[in-house]
């Protein structure tokens, strides 16, 4: 059994491991049959690798221009679409964006089926911020969104005294689902999409290439849902039914204690590491709170922690506390195991993780209830086949003769 379990958990950690492959897109490819109202026709186009967009330009070397429309359908109808350059680095932090949604001639938001206008936003951390000019003088700014339900957004940048010489950009873009009453674009989703959504667009060479690798903050996330993948949702239940199944067998004792303990520190340890990688990211990721995650993350934390400082509390079996201790620690016991795995899709459904990662990690959970399950049903066996002796023993010497006293 723990073998089997071992396996799939090793699996479902290689495939919350892996990160979204990065494609390079074809120019020339489907942006390639795309067309635009008022006559504007763009010189070189790419498919992106990520969301469904494409992004068009025109670009003049002689005076810096660059002429660009980007396509995209939101997230959800009265969404927002957005596309910036970054010339400081590969993110969202730096951007110089174009955002489009059905802003209100008023500065609110508008309906699904409101006109579409472009505000500029320099984004200086995790959260768009008030619009405002950009590094990069912006003209001709408009959107319209097609009978595809895909919105294009047009604009004109002036790159030339950015200094872009190579003619390389970092290109970064994002769909969003809703645009507030107040004109206040809403978050978008943190899906493995979403956060992949970055490349370098080469201007003079007509080629756009996804970002390399995996950027140190989705490493850090990675990381951070291997560690309670395996700690909460893995050792610490196989650590349970080490405790609760093979101490029944007179065979197994003392082992099941030892794969207990040693499951539970193992877990309580790496669990600790993950902890401390969730509350890094909180701090790096301002204006971004999930709430629910983070609250059953401390509870988690600080119930497993009082259970690791409760094994040098613990009385002696024959002492007339110990069935108290009993109690406590396996009701905290079991709801640690309940609030981690169940925090472990939160944060699966945060980092919109694929569902063959989350098909492996529940065929892991699966593996140990039917485990549990099998257990249950020879340890009460045992139990009964014990009872069943104990009692025929009992009506033996009861019903016998007593010895004759000398």
């Amino acid at each position: 059994m723990a073998v089997a379990v071992a396996v799939l958990a090793a699996c479902t950690l290689t495939l919350l491991a892996q990160a979204p492959p990065a494609h390079a897109a074809a120019g020339g490819g489907r942006c390639a049959g795309e067309s635009f109202s008022a006559n504007r026709a763009y010189a070189a186009c790419n498919d992106l690798p990520r969301l469904g967009a494409s992004v068009h330009w025109t670009y003049d070397r002689a005076t810096g221009d660059l002429s660009v429309a980007f396509v995209a359908a939101p997230a959800a109808p009265g969404g927002w679409v957005a596309w910036a350059i970054n010339p400081t680095g590969d993110g969202m932090a730096g951007a110089q964006a174009l955002v489009a949604g059905p802003f209100s001639s008023s500065g609110g938001g508008g309906s699904a089926g409101a006109s579409w206008a472009v505000r500029t936003y320099n984004v200086t951390g995790y959260a768009l911020g008030e619009p405002g000019p950009i590094a990069f003088p912006a003209s001709d700014l408009a959107a319209e969104i097609g009978a595809d339900g895909r919105v294009r957004v047009f604009g004109r940048l002036g790159l030339g005294a950015a200094g872009y010489g190579g003619g390389v950009l970092n290109q970064v873009w994002q769909v969003g689902a809703a645009v507030s009453s107040g004109g206040v674009p809403a978050p978008h989703a943190m899906g493995a999409d979403n956060l992949a959504a970055k490349a370098k667009l080469d201007v003079l060479r007509a080629t756009t290439t996804a970002a390399a690798g995996v950027d140190s903050a989705t490493r850090k996330r990675n990381i951070h849902g291997v560690l309670n993948a395996v700690s909460w949702g893995v050792l610490l239940p196989m650590g349970a039914i080490f405790a609760r199944y093979l101490k029944t067998f007179q065979a197994a004792d003392p082992a099941w204690f030892y794969l207990h303990v040693t499951c539970q520190l193992m877990g309580y340890a790496v669990g600790v590491s993950g902890w401390a990688t969730g509350i890094q990211l909180g701090k790096e990721s301002k204006g971004v709170t999930y709430t629910d995650h983070r609250n059953i993350g401390i509870a988690v934390f600080a119930l497993g922690t009082l259970q690791v400082l409760a094994l040098f509390l613990r009385p002696k079996k024959e002492h007339k506390y110990r069935v108290y201790w009993n109690m406590y620690h396996h009701s905290v016991g079991y709801t640690v195991i309940v609030l981690g795995i169940v925090n472990i899709f939160k944060g699966m459904n945060i980092l919109g993780v694929e569902q063959r990662w989350r098909t492996a990690y529940i065929a892991a959970v699966c593996v140990l209830l039917i485990a549990a399950a099998a257990l249950e049903a020879v340890t009460w066996g045992v139990v009964l086949r014990r009872r069943k002796a104990e009692s025929k023993t009992f009506n033996s010497a009861s019903n016998g003769h007593l010895p004759h006293s000398v």
